[in-house]
């Protein structure tokens, strides 16, 4: 039954994608936002104008970080064919040594690469005459890139739109949220987990922009100083393309080592620019991220790369950038659903913890009933209540 429910569901999501992105990426952003619409009310501002100005920001950031990119890619697009030509000629004398060993291996095991056939069997082998058909497929691929483009415009445009209205309303929902339970306790807890989610959402997604800024203002200027053409390209690409883990950085490696081998004329002078984004991309994933993330966001790598994988075959790229949004909102949720924190449990990595800091951690009340059971063990272990004599111990709940 419930693997029937399962089935029945991813394909409802897979097909109602063109539905749901919007509306994913609508709560996302509203969910990162609303810390700063609840700064906004302290200084009086109503929420209507704050969310409205946020948008605003954001759209003009899209449209003229969309202008900047538009015409070096559209430039890049058109010479796709003779990029390739050219990276087949610089490579010529490696693709020939490549060949040499085929067919080396190939006389070894007894295969022979490349023989004529005798189809009339006269003993003159006939020759085998093949036509090769050139097509010109940038038209196609200029195409794909621009329907691809227009939808995404138009995703965006819709959660933008959404988000403002859901941004707007304030805490309107997380109210009615709490109205629907049917208990002070579950009325905390669904509060909690509420205000969980927003918080690490916020955090993670603000810490991530922040960290992708720095990389793309990196890569941008190595790439310039290297002499690699339209640098600004490649530090936006960096800045984008570090929201898909893992097979973000790796497109980018591709792309500059790419143009690099037609900008160059040596293959060793080549190697310098995608070599400066690996070191630049090594060192924001060992040590920028989990110095500012890892404190806040405890994800092990193989969920991450579960999810990824999972989205990106469901979504497509919308669905890889998502992915670990997801992957947050369902540990938060675990670790505050005794009944699911089994699962918070292997989503959740293992740091290491400084000799010389000491974690705060609840002792009692709500705030230790709600944290995971790891959480609970250790505090209740290290910071044991003291109870006079001929006491009992008492430990503030909630009434109902």
């Amino acid at each position: 039954m419930m693997m029937s429910f399962l089935l029945a569901l991813f394909t409802a999501v897979y097909f109602a994608r063109d539905v749901l992105l919007p509306i994913v990426l609508a709560v996302v952003l509203t969910l990162t936002m609303l810390p700063v619409i609840r700064w906004g009310e302290r200084l009086r501002i109503p929420p209507p104008v704050t969310s409205v100005a946020l948008m605003v920001v954001l759209a003009l950031a899209l449209v003229i970080g969309g202008y900047f990119l538009s015409g070096p890619v559209q430039t890049m697009v058109a010479d796709v064919p003779l990029m390739m030509d050219e990276i087949q000629a610089k490579l010529a004398g490696l693709l020939d040594r490549w060949r040499d060993i085929a067919e080396q291996a190939g006389a070894v095991t007894g295969e022979e690469t490349g023989a004529v056939v005798d189809a009339d069997g006269d003993g003159v082998a006939n020759e085998q005459v093949v036509a090769v058909v050139e097509e010109d497929q940038t038209g196609g691929v200029v195409g794909y890139v621009a329907s691809s483009l227009a939808s995404a415009g138009g995703a965006v445009g819709a959660a933008l739109v959404l988000a403002a209205f859901l941004l707007a309303s304030g805490d309107f929902y997380h109210r009615r949220i709490v109205e629907a339970a049917p208990r002070l306790k579950d009325k905390k807890k669904a509060l909690t987990i509420i205000r969980d989610v927003e918080r690490q959402i916020s955090r993670y997604l603000g810490s991530i922009t922040l960290i992708n800024l720095l990389l793309g203002m990196s890569i941008g200027l190595a790439t310039w100083a290297l002499g690699m053409p339209m640098a600004v390209l490649w530090g936006m690409l960096g800045f984008l393309l570090n929201y898909i883990p893992f097979v973000g950085n790796i497109l980018t490696v591709g792309l500059v080592g790419a143009v690099a081998l037609v900008t160059y004329d040596s293959l060793w002078a080549a190697a310098l620019p995608p070599v400066a984004v690996i070191a630049l991309s090594a060192l924001e994933s060992q040590i920028v991220t989990p110095v500012i993330v890892g404190r806040r966001l405890e994800l092990n790598q193989v969920s991450q790369l579960i999810m990824v994988a999972f989205w990106t075959w469901l979504w497509g790229v919308p669905g890889a950038i998502l992915a670990v949004p997801f992957l947050v909102v369902v540990k938060a949720v675990c670790d505050n659903v005794e009944s699911l924190q089994i699962l918070g449990s292997f989503l959740s990595g293992d740091p290491a913890t400084k000799p010389d800091e000491v974690p705060n951690k609840a002792t009692t009340g709500p705030a230790l009933e709600s944290a995971p059971f790891r959480t609970q063990a250790e505090a209740r272990h290290e910071s044991p209540p003291t109870v006079a004599p001929g006491e009992e111990r008492v430990t503030p709940l909630l009434a109902e």
